[in-house]
């Protein structure tokens, strides 16, 4: 069996634009989006990250694992990850080794009592993704590594409502 590890971390909010600042106002690094993506500001932002300085947290090789924050409107997440339209909350995204793995994740997820929220798909960003409610509530996205071959083109943002 392979390894599951915690990949990333979206922090899904009513407002990213108002996020974004704030977290900018205490000195947070927002880099600026891709040439052409601009528009994708206000639902989607990359918080750049430092590598932690906890004893003991570096990877196999000594190094520092890299982890990386995505913030993300709303609107945006019901795309991606079939929660519910007025969602805000964290969604811990695991990572697994292969496309399979997401599948085979998912059941035991809900053989633990998760709900699903979104069952295994092949994401518009190349990932296999799944997407289940824990207990607490805790939700965790599933997602293998994104194949360039699988890529398709976003959603339209003039579908995105407003929470």
């Amino acid at each position: 069996m392979s390894a599951t590890r915690i990949d990333h971390i979206n922090v899904v909010v009513g407002d990213v634009e108002a996020a974004a600042t704030f977290l900018a106002g205490l000195g947070v690094d927002l880099p600026a989006a891709l040439a052409g993506w601009e528009a994708w500001d206000a639902h989607h932002r990359t918080v750049s990250t430092t590598p932690s300085t906890h004893e003991g947290d570096e990877g196999d090789d000594g190094a520092d694992p890299a982890f990386g924050i995505d913030l993300d409107s709303s609107a945006f997440a019901q795309h991606w990850g079939g929660v519910p339209r007025t969602f805000n909350g964290v969604v811990i995204n695991l990572r697994a080794d292969e496309r399979s793995d997401v599948d085979r994740l998912y059941e035991v997820a809900l053989s633990l009592g998760g709900r699903s929220c979104a069952s295994p798909y092949d994401a518009f960003w190349g990932a296999r993704y799944a997407v289940v409610e824990g207990p607490g509530p805790i939700t965790i996205g599933i997602m293998s590594a994104s194949d360039p071959e699988r890529r398709a083109d976003p959603p339209d943002l003039a579908t995105f409502e407003r929470a």
